[in-house]
């Protein structure tokens, strides 16, 4: 395990020994992703990971990601190598961060072409996100790291790409009768003992969309990748075959009925208790916080105990509880959600892909309030579980005590409705989806090298 910007060692999570690859005089296989910044974007990123590994014990995996992002804090935490680049957000409106792109994107992805070079890298897999555009682009071979000197006065400093058109992917040959078979040196007095590097080839692309509409990031990489692997059907990526989202195994292998009593133990519910989830991201969400803690009255007269995780950064207002009230247990975070899914009957929760995914994959019924704002995929990422009948679908601004203490009171003490949404959310759920990325990634990396012998 590792940690480093662009100059760091090499660093690999081996699982057991390197494998028959290995052994058979050829190089370890090597895997960068590229999926940094939101808990949407790294934990997929980071099952796969773990499904490769699985597959091929001994594989080398690097992952691209900013000094600003969850990735920090989880990449290192699973074992895994952790690079960073510089972050290239995509500004979506007129302002200095747009004057700044061009300038962002070229330093990021020469960061990024030498974490290619430094790990060898077979293949990339990008998720989308702030290092999934300097990713794609370096995987295409044209900028960093490999440029032909430029002219002066136009980039000090810096090198500029060779033309297009003449020898893609390599640089031009000298003159016949001078140097036969090899590069032309650079010009005398402005290189001097120098010749001009060849670039390396281009790096294979898979590219996995985890919403229902595609970001701009992975529309770019969508162009050039030899995969688009999909979670959901019409993500708007041509041809992208749909495998679902890549989740944790404490996640796809969780048995919500056998863990029940177990986790209700470890929150302080009964048994018998009906037990309402309540989570709005990793940092909390405050319309939903709002809206739940002001039903606390409501929610305890129905019997309903509340597991509410409200986020690092927010408090809850709630009422002083009267003797014999079922519990409202609050916390800022919740570090296991396999327990949190296993104790609940319902959640309230908004609808990223990586929320529905989980919830879905456990069998939880949900009623999902997407966040108000972004172009609307929130909404279309639940759509699939609440057409299945495996939840509902409630306008945030439809979100309010009266509504909580109503409909959503009904639902949870309504035991037939619940089975029914249960047995509609797994079927929609998809268990297997981190293993076969893995297998995608690992086909397209073994073509990749027979390609290039």
């Amino acid at each position: 395990m590792s940690v480093s910007g662009v100059d760091g060692g090499v660093g690999r999570r081996d699982s057991g020994s390197r494998g028959s690859a290995e052994e058979s005089g050829d190089p370890v296989m090597s895997v960068v992703l590229a999926g940094g910044g939101t808990a949407g974007h790294v934990e997929p990123a980071l099952a796969v990971a773990d499904a490769l590994s699985a597959l091929q014990p001994g594989i080398r995996i690097a992952a691209l990601g900013t000094a600003r992002g969850l990735e920090t804090r989880l990449v290192p935490e699973r074992g895994y190598d952790l690079r960073l680049v510089t972050p290239v957000p995509l500004p979506r409106r007129l302002n200095l961060d747009l004057l700044r792109l061009p300038w962002r994107v070229r330093r990021s992805v020469r960061e990024t072409r030498a974490v290619f070079d430094a790990v060898a890298a077979d293949v990339v897999v990008g998720f989308g996100g702030y290092v999934a555009v300097p990713a794609y682009l370096a995987a295409r071979g044209r900028f960093p790291g490999r440029f032909a000197p430029a002219r002066r006065g136009r980039f000090p400093g810096r090198f500029a790409p060779a033309r297009r058109g003449r020898f893609p992917g390599r640089v031009a040959p000298a003159r016949r009768g001078r140097f036969p078979g090899r590069f032309a040196p650079a010009r005398r007095g402005r290189f001097p003992g120098r010749v001009a590097p060849a670039r390396r080839g281009r790096v294979p692309v898979v590219v996995h969309e985890a919403n229902a509409r595609a970001g701009l990031a992975n529309r770019l990489g969508a162009r050039i990748a030899r995969r688009v692997l999909a979670a959901v059907p019409d993500s708007g990526l041509p041809d992208a075959e749909v495998v679902g989202m890549p989740l944790r195994a404490s996640i796809t292998g969780l048995d919500r009925a056998t863990l029940r009593a177990e986790a209700r133990a470890h929150f302080g519910f009964a048994d018998d208790a009906r037990v309402l989830l309540v989570f709005g991201g990793s940092q909390g969400a405050a319309s939903i916080n709002r809206a739940v803690s002001a039903a606390a009255g409501e929610l305890a007269a129905a019997g309903v105990s509340v597991l509410h995780a409200h986020g690092p950064k927010n408090t809850l207002d709630l009422r002083t509880p009267e003797p014999g009230d079922p519990p409202y247990v609050a916390v800022p975070y919740l570090s296991r959600m396999d327990l949190a899914y296993a104790a609940a009957d319902l959640a309230i929760c908004r609808s990223g892909a990586m929320t529905v995914a989980e919830v879905s994959a456990v069998g939880l019924p949900a009623v999902y309030v997407p966040l108000p704002v972004g172009n609307g995929e929130q909404r279309l990422n639940a759509l699939p579980v609440v057409d299945a009948g495996g939840g509902l679908l409630v306008a945030d601004a439809d979100l309010t005590p009266a509504c909580i203490g109503g409909e959503v009171v009904r639902l949870i003490t309504d035991t037939p409705r619940l089975a029914a949404m249960t047995a509609a959310a797994a079927g929609v759920g998809h268990r297997d989806a981190a293993r076969r990325v893995a297998e995608v990634v690992l086909d397209v990396a073994r073509t990749g090298r027979k390609a290039i012998r």
